[in-house]
């Protein structure tokens, strides 16, 4: 976008338009926390009908991962050629397909295939959800939009938890993908509504029609409209929609960074939100205590996603993400030492839940500021993409662990060292993410 135009939505007051777009991103994101997470609620009950070893049990959580890291890398792309919400349309229709049959699978192996499904449409769709948060916000509530989105994965868990356990009770495991399936299909009519195209990818990608399809969004914001669409800068200043143009001399670094950033973090999240419900079990609690576990470290994640997206506006991005990885790290190992008392377990949890989601907040703001828009989708995708691999290794190794023996509290003594990783490449990334060039979108460094 050029300047002039982009320079309307980061310094102009914020639309009702604006909002209702970021809200919708919202929403889809709390669709996600619980669809993501469908597996950790209904574990053991899956686990004792079908009498599934630690390892099995791992394959089942990691397979919905394994579709997630996919969709991130392969279909996440698409959206810089065919349109942001192309892309998340389709991705609902695979989403809501993926686990309406979930509730049919009569295997591990099915259901694993199926989880992959789902997880594929997840992945997908992710990145798109996120840019569109990005480029709708201005300047001054752009992290703040951010982080409230990563917060509606949480309030999707909590929720969806919720409802997880009383399904459950009453109805059986496979009640619970059913419910999953039909919230998702029931977005599709809101996002064909509502959910606007990205602008920058109208006026960088310049589909058919895209000055009318501009001009009527520029409208919705009370914006004056263009008679033309604006010049695309010099071809040697564009970025292709290509991984590789993620490794340019001005963005490898950065890359890198956040890369290892996310899968150091996805490493350790994936372990304590997919593994939690079903050791608490393990450890003595009914099933329901084991989903009020899992619920307590989403509801921490509400708090703490929601204090980081206010924080963020006031405070240093990169020291702030930094610091809540570190305490997150501290609180794992806390959990760890308090596994056997049930008070203690639970008030642990919600404190990793909300440290735990502003970090992965905090992830996910640093990405608009990093990448231009050409290949923002791009950057975000794989950058969540790589993030998933540690995603899928968490749980398939916690299981190996398990069955050889280890008991959960050196599994959360272990699975803190990522985070004290993933701290350091977030505060070297924070130093390249303030020397990023014009024109981009800017988070509160």
């Amino acid at each position: 976008m050029t300047r002039d135009l982009r320079k309307t939505f980061d310094e102009g007051p914020m639309s009702r338009f604006q909002w209702s777009a970021i809200t919708i991103c919202i929403a889809l994101i709390m669709l996600d926390g619980f669809d993501v997470l469908v597996m950790a609620f209904t574990a053991a009950s899956v686990s004792a009908e079908w009498k599934l070893s630690g390892a099995q049990l791992g394959v089942l959580f990691s397979a919905g991962l394994f579709g997630m890291a996919a969709g991130s890398l392969f279909l996440a792309p698409l959206a810089d050629r065919f349109g942001r919400q192309t892309v998340i349309l389709l991705c609902l229709v695979v989403i809501a397909l993926g686990m309406g049959l979930s509730a049919l699978a009569r295997s591990s192996t099915q259901l694993a295939a199926l989880r992959a499904l789902t997880g594929l449409g997840i992945g997908g769709m992710l990145a798109s959800v996120g840019v569109i948060t990005s480029e709708y916000a201005s300047n001054k509530w752009r992290s703040t939009a951010v982080a409230l989105q990563a917060t509606g994965y949480p309030i999707g868990a909590t929720i969806g938890g919720s409802i997880a356990a009383v399904l459950l009770e009453s109805y059986g495991w496979r009640s619970v993908f059913l419910f999953g399936g039909i919230a998702t299909a029931l977005m599709i009519p809101l996002v064909l509504w509502r959910l606007p195209e990205s602008v920058d990818f109208l006026v960088s990608r310049r589909p058919a029609s895209a000055l009318r399809k501009l001009n009527a969004l520029l409208r919705q914001m009370k914006r004056p409209e263009l008679a033309e669409l604006p010049p695309l800068p010099p071809a040697g200043a564009r970025s292709a929609s290509t991984v590789a143009s993620l490794f340019s001399a001005s963005l490898a670094r950065s890359t890198l960074l956040l890369w290892a950033a996310f899968f150091l973090l996805m490493f350790s999240f994936y372990f304590a939100l997919s593994w939690t419900p079903k050791l608490l079990v393990s450890a003595g609690l009914s099933a329901r205590e084991g989903i009020t576990g899992g619920v307590l470290l989403n509801i921490g994640g509400i708090v703490g996603g929601s204090l980081f997206g206010l924080l963020v506006a006031r405070l240093n991005l990169g020291r702030l993400t930094a610091a809540s990885l570190t305490i997150t790290a501290l609180a794992m190992a806390a959990f760890g030492a308090a596994t056997g008392h049930l008070g203690a377990s639970f008030a642990i949890a919600f404190l990793i839940g909300g440290f735990i989601f502003g970090s992965m907040a905090g992830l996910y703001a640093f990405a608009p500021v990093i990448y231009p828009a050409a290949v923002r989708t791009t950057g975000m995708g794989w950058a969540i993409g790589i993030g998933r691999i540690g995603a899928i290794l968490a749980p398939l190794i916690a299981g190996m662990l398990l069955d050889g023996g280890w008991q959960p509290p050196h599994l959360y003594y272990a699975y803190a060292l990522p985070l004290i990783a993933a701290t350091a490449a977030v505060l070297a990334l924070r130093r390249s993410a303030a020397a990023q060039p014009a024109g981009r979108p800017v988070a509160a460094h």
